[in-house]
């Protein structure tokens, strides 16, 4: 997976969030990336960068313990698609219907 791919999730997430958020990065080791019939799935955590705004500490302290899992269907680009609850289920990316199942197992249902 080419970083490109990390930044446009990155980006997705930070321009949807309210407030925007410009100033995160993906967790390490928690980016999950696959594909299923042409469409692309994403999901990672996302944690400040320096920098961030009071406004973003905020958010991320609320938003930023969870999953967030993106879409990129073919000429879309990537789009914010889902969430884990808080507490994250037990069964990880597998609770998420949105993600295809063979890949939450290939996934290790997002459990690093």
């Amino acid at each position: 997976m080419s970083p490109t791919v990390k930044a446009n999730v990155t980006a997705a997430y930070g321009k949807q969030a309210q407030p925007p958020l410009s100033h995160i990065t993906p967790v390490k080791g928690t980016f999950y990336y696959g594909s299923c019939d042409g469409t692309f799935y994403a999901g990672t955590r996302f944690q400040l960068t320096p920098g961030s705004t009071e406004a973003e500490q905020v958010a991320l302290q609320d938003d930023g313990a969870v999953m967030k899992y993106f879409i990129d269907r073919p000429g879309t680009g990537w789009t914010f698609l889902a969430s884990d609850t808080f507490p994250a289920s037990p069964q990880g990316c597998a609770a998420i219907p949105q993600i295809p199942s063979h890949l939450s197992t290939l996934w290790n249902n997002c459990r690093p």
